[in-house]
């Protein structure tokens, strides 16, 4: 059974008029038997204002928690991303709306009174998530404009062989194919392997699979 998790968070900006590239990573990742942990990585350039000339970038952290009731088997579960989209509110802030997939989760066996079991899938069931609260956030959303690379940010993190990686990229007006190769040093052949690339257009949303 698979379950998709909703999680929305607006990020405040000093002035936004449009995003020029925006991509999202995650290293989401089961940190204890029932709690998945880790951050999102929300990355990309834009404009502040409409007759800006330069093209500033940014960089956000974002950490995320996810409370499994105990009740459930989390030894065969892989997290990623299924989609997200974003809108931009007041030329001051970017709203964001990710949807995590939770895949392979269900009912731990039960031994019923006659001896006989079942498993349970959990389609109407209810995850318990939440944004860690601000005051329990070991690390402060850090707002980057400058031209810091993100390969950084990954820098020290463990990564668990279980959880598949990668970043996901929304087309913009002036992103090509060989662009995208460039910018995230990988093959064509890769991305077709991942995605249709016959016709692409603005706001389609392009799977970068991860080397690591």
């Amino acid at each position: 059974m698979n379950k998709i998790v909703p999680f929305k968070k607006q990020i405040d900006f000093e002035s936004i008029y449009q995003i020029t590239s925006i991509s999202l990573e995650h290293n989401l990742s089961l940190k204890e038997e029932n709690l998945i942990k880790g951050n999102f990585i929300i990355s990309g350039s834009y404009k502040k204002t409409e007759a800006s000339i330069n093209i500033d970038e940014f960089s956000f952290e974002i950490p995320f928690e996810i409370n499994i009731d105990s009740k459930y088997d989390t030894k065969d579960i892989t997290v990623d991303i299924n989609d997200f989209y974003y809108e931009i509110i007041d030329n001051e802030s970017l709203s964001l709306n990710i949807e995590i997939i939770i895949e392979d989760i269900y009912e731990k066996e039960v031994i019923m009174e006659n001896d006989d079991r079942k498993i349970i899938d959990i389609e109407n069931e209810e995850i318990n998530t939440e944004e860690i609260p601000e005051e329990k956030q070991d690390n402060e959303i850090k707002k980057e404009l400058s031209s810091e690379k993100m390969e950084s940010i990954f820098e020290g993190l463990e990564c668990n062989d279980n959880f598949v990686t990668y970043k996901v990229h929304i087309i913009t007006e002036n992103d090509t194919i060989e662009s995208l190769i460039k910018k995230y040093n990988t093959k064509k052949s890769l991305l077709e392997e991942y995605n249709n690339l016959v016709d692409i257009k603005i706001g389609d949303k392009i799977i970068i699979p991860s080397d690591d």
